[in-house]
């Protein structure tokens, strides 16, 4: 295996439908092994991006590399990837075994052999002993790692899943993504991951890609792009944060005092100077007291969801979603609190250029 095998690079990589350009201009290098989330809103080009990455869409210009060779203009059989499509797109009427070494069949293999290698794929992927059932005979979860096992028997140089878990209830989802981290990092395989769920892409990640008009608005590891977010749409975005206005009071040695609602905390500054300046404030940032001091509210609504109340916080920032996991029994609408502001979940957002 050479140093490259698995690595993906876009260099310049631009994409237009007619007179739409869905990714104006595209540079990104994902390293072999490492599994890499493109994450935005609908329409904002990380499907397109997998698409060319796949073979199924050609980018307008620019270079597309696999392993260090150029693929850009290799059709999609011929790129050493395989692709998990939410669908599963099992055929519906072969055996989970036959569905697994179809492709291995096809590109010549003796089925004798094919077999074999589809019960060891079945088997990585917790599914052993099922290969003589039909797709219909499993649950959505069991069809979605055949379909995973399905890609990784052709021992691709890359594995592009494609909104993979959003045919599965919210329980299953969290045991197949689980799963499907788990077994990357066993293999060691590269993986290019889509989806709009911020919370699945924090959870598989090595490197979070979050799209915004087919441009990268920020790149990082998962706790990067929660704990410093670069602007309010990542702040928002990822984790879904209160972004107030705040003001440094002072700065020195790379750290702010910064006001934040009249409760005076201590952040990185972000090269940020003394002055005006808007924070990503996290829902579990905040803890609600009745009494003590911290930022001075009011109870707007509350709801009670079983290991956690949400609260809507009337204060000097305006109206704030707060959670709070300390409280069994939901403060009733009106009741004065005080806000203790916690430092961890708390970020400076730097001035958006």
């Amino acid at each position: 295996m050479t140093q490259t095998r698995g690595a993906v690079a876009f260099r310049s990589v631009r994409k237009t439908f007619g007179a739409f350009t869905a990714i104006p201009d595209l540079t990104l290098d994902i390293a072999p092994g490492e599994l890499v989330t493109l994450l935005g809103p609908s329409g904002c080009g990380k499907t397109t991006t997998l698409r060319m990455l796949a073979g199924l869409e050609s980018p307008t210009e620019g270079q597309i590399l696999i392993g260090g060779n150029d693929v850009t203009r290799l059709p999609a059989n011929r790129r050493d990837v395989s692709m998990v499509f939410q669908s599963y797109a099992l055929f519906p009427h072969m055996r989970v075994g036959q569905n697994v070494s179809y492709g291995l069949e096809s590109g010549g293999m003796k089925p004798a052999e094919a077999k074999a290698r589809a019960e060891q794929a079945l088997e990585l992927v917790g599914l052993e002993g099922l290969a003589e059932r039909l797709p219909a005979e499993l649950s959505g979860g069991q069809q979605q790692r055949v379909a995973v096992a399905r890609a990784l028997v052709l021992e691709p140089q890359v594995l592009l899943l494609d909104e993979p878990l959003s045919n599965l209830d919210a329980r299953l989802r969290r045991k197949v993504r689980t799963d499907i981290r788990e077994l990357q990092q066993r293999l060691g395989f590269t993986a290019v991951y889509v989806t709009h769920d911020q919370e699945e892409a924090l959870a598989v990640s090595d490197r979070i890609v979050v799209m915004k008009d087919g441009r990268i608005a920020q790149m990082g590891t998962p706790r990067e792009l929660y704990e410093a977010p670069v602007s309010e749409f990542i702040a928002d975005f990822i984790g879904e944060a209160n972004v107030v206005e705040g003001r440094v009071l002072s700065v020195a040695g790379g750290e702010a005092q910064v006001d934040v609602g009249g409760v005076t905390v201590a952040l990185p500054a972000r090269g940020l100077p003394a002055g005006p300046a808007r924070l990503s404030l996290r829902s579990n940032a905040l803890r609600v007291k009745t009494e003590g001091e911290g930022m001075a509210g009011k109870v707007a609504t509350s709801a009670y969801l079983g290991d956690h109340v949400e609260y809507e916080i009337d204060g000097p920032l305006g109206r704030i979603f707060v959670v709070d996991d300390e409280s069994d029994v939901p403060l009733p609408v009106g009741t004065p609190v005080a806000l203790e502001v916690r430092p961890r979940g708390v970020a400076l957002i730097p001035e958006e250029r």
